[in-house]
């Protein structure tokens, strides 16, 4: 089989009879397909399910519109995604109002969405429910983390638009019930970035020190269609209300009214100004309550010592009378008088007579033989003291020999072993002597010159 590329002459295209058309360029084409789709297409309504949302960072928002057979991309310019009531995501079904156009640089065609809304109530509360019972699974609702609010905050931070009537009507009724210091934390409570402003509000609230932060923490918006309070739906809402530290009640919309921002907190208030009944007690009625309690305390003590003092009269009555009790007492007392008196009659007899007794003992007579007797016992005892005076054999004409230390020497011996000695005489003079020893004897030696003693007697040495 021949090659048909084998002759270059063979490429190129040969006329065709009455085919005289200029060839278009693909930018021409393209540009002919985007005039004719958006002059026939300049304004539609569509009907379908969201899929593959996201939010670039120009602000733009890409999506996909399908339903059972097809598929249409979409686009969101950040003025009008903005303006949404809503954050679109995947799942949703909804209704978008725009303009058809194409995309040469892909060849595709897109809608450009100026408006979106939820594809009637009943798609609208689907996804709430869809969204609820997610979070729910994750405990956010749980009522075991709820937080007991406290009785009397000092503070209350109040997260909600700072122009509307809701923040007018929280302060009234606070400064009516219970002057308190309020901090208010400015949000769009509505549209697009309301969510993130919120969330963002509730977070630093929690993050204050803890010098100044709240003790109470008040999520408030007024009344409004479900699109309207749509932004307390949302997860970033729900997630920062469930994680904040500080008590939270919830007031949004009207009593009717519920969001997921409601599960979320500690308490739900039906609307703004019930929140704020709910954060603060009555000052007037504490009051009252106090100078109730006051008065009871009162009484309560009054009563008591009114029936402790009947109680003391009732045993009163039951104790028997005085004289009774103290009769037996003061008759003993009495008897005890008498025989008192002649006790000390008896007591007083006996001295006396001992006295007597005493004063015939010491008679004059009887004292001079007393004393006589004394005398000559003194005597005898005197005799034999003094036989027993060693200077008494000095007046036979003996000597006694001691020690220079004033020892007596007994013995040969010990007069050899002291070597000097001192003879004492009758007449109290004494001589101071030397032991000599020659062979085994030993003899006495006076000192030629005499030398006054101690006593101040004469020595010989």
């Amino acid at each position: 089989m021949p090659d048909p590329f084998a002759d270059p002459a063979r490429l190129v295209a040969e006329p065709v009879p009455g085919d005289n058309a200029l060839a278009l360029s693909v930018s021409e084409l393209s540009g002919k397909l985007k005039r004719m789709v958006e002059g026939e297409f300049g304004h539609v309504r569509l009907r379908g399910e969201i899929s593959g949302f996201k939010r670039v960072a120009s602000g733009h928002c890409y999506l996909c519109l399908k339903d059972e057979d097809a598929v249409i991309d979409a686009v969101i310019w950040r003025g009008a995604a903005s303006a949404l009531a809503f954050r679109p995501e995947d799942g949703a079904e909804v209704i978008a109002t725009g303009r058809l156009t194409t995309y040469p640089g892909r060849s595709k065609y897109q809608i450009v969405v100026d408006r979106m809304e939820l594809a009637g109530a009943g798609a609208l509360m689907a996804l709430l429910e869809k969204r609820k019972a997610m979070l729910a699974a994750e405990g956010l609702f749980d009522p075991a983390r709820k937080q007991t609010l406290p009785f009397l905050p000092r503070t209350i931070g109040v997260v909600t638009s700072p122009t509307g009537a809701v923040i007018r009507d929280i302060l009234h009724r606070l400064a009516d019930r219970c002057p308190t210091h309020v901090l208010v934390w400015p949000v769009k409570v509505q549209g697009d970035g309301a969510a993130e402003e919120i969330a963002a509000a509730v977070a630093g609230f929690d993050a204050m020190p803890a010098e100044t932060r709240p003790d109470l923490v008040i999520v408030a918006r007024g009344g409004g269609s479900v699109e309207d309070l749509w932004a307390f739906n949302e997860e970033v809402v729900v997630r920062a209300v469930a994680a904040c530290s500080i008590p939270i009640i919830s007031a949004v919309g009207h009593e009717t009214d519920t969001s997921l921002c409601d599960h979320a907190a500690d308490l739900r208030a039906p609307t703004p100004t019930a929140a704020a009944e709910l954060a603060v007690p009555v000052l007037a009625e504490l009051r009252l309550t106090i100078e109730s309690h006051a008065g009871r305390t009162e009484r309560c003590a009054r009563r008591y010592v009114e029936r402790g003092r009947e109680r003391a009269e009732g045993l009163a009555r039951l104790l028997p009378k005085r004289d009774a009790l103290l009769g037996p007492q003061r008759q003993r007392a009495d008897d005890a008088g008498q025989r008192l008196g002649l006790a000390l009659e008896r007591r007083a007899g006996r001295a006396r007579t001992q006295l007597e007794r005493a004063g015939a003992v010491l008679r004059p007579a009887m004292l001079d033989r007393q004393l006589g007797r004394g005398r000559e016992r003194l005597a005898a005892l005197a005799r034999v003291l003094g036989s027993l005076d060693p200077d008494r054999v000095l007046e036979r004409g003996y000597a006694r020999i001691e020690t220079r230390d004033g020892a007596t020497v007994m013995d040969a011996g010990a007069a050899r072993a002291a070597g000097a000695l001192t003879v004492r005489f009758r007449d109290k003079q004494s001589v101071d002597v030397q032991v000599e020893a020659a062979g085994s004897d030993a003899y006495v030696r006076a000192k030629p010159k005499p030398r006054a003693t101690p006593h101040g007697q004469p020595t010989l040495f």
